[in-house]
């Protein structure tokens, strides 16, 4: 056998053909989750929250300074108490609607919940430590 016949045959070219048999694509790496925005509900009631408890701690402060500097105590139907009171209620009313805001938040789907979670909490411990208080203030004299 000649060894020159065997090096000046021509180099094989690839065949553009398609396979005549579809072989089976094989992942080679795992599905990709999509990733998940933040809820607009949960970012709503997170801010809504935080907002809340510093307005209620604010009006709560500015009572007890309005008590403190009072001789006497403040007069329960003054103007300026009257005020602080509907304040108060008025920023229990905010902290409630973070609070809806916030469920409304955990109960979307495909949609992260942290803050939803997070307004849901803060809003839950502002409504119940003001309340706390408020019954509180009530059984002292």
């Amino acid at each position: 056998m000649d060894t020159a016949s065997i090096d000046s045959a021509p180099a094989p070219t690839p065949t553009t053909q398609a396979p005549t048999q579809a072989s089976p694509q094989v992942p080679t790496q795992p599905a990709i989750q999509p990733e998940f925005k933040h809820s607009g509900l949960g970012i709503a009631a997170f801010t809504l929250s935080i907002i809340a408890t510093l307005l209620i701690f604010g009006i709560v402060t500015v009572a007890g300074v309005m008590e403190a500097t009072t001789p006497g105590g403040i007069d329960e139907t003054s103007p300026e108490a009257i005020v602080v009171g509907m304040l108060i209620f008025a920023f229990i009313g905010l902290a409630l609607v973070a609070l809806g805001l916030g469920i409304g938040g955990l109960v979307q789907k495909q949609r992260k919940k942290i803050f939803a979670i997070l307004g849901t909490i803060f809003s839950s411990v502002a409504i119940l430590a003001t309340l706390a208080l408020i019954a509180y203030g009530t059984t002292i004299d």
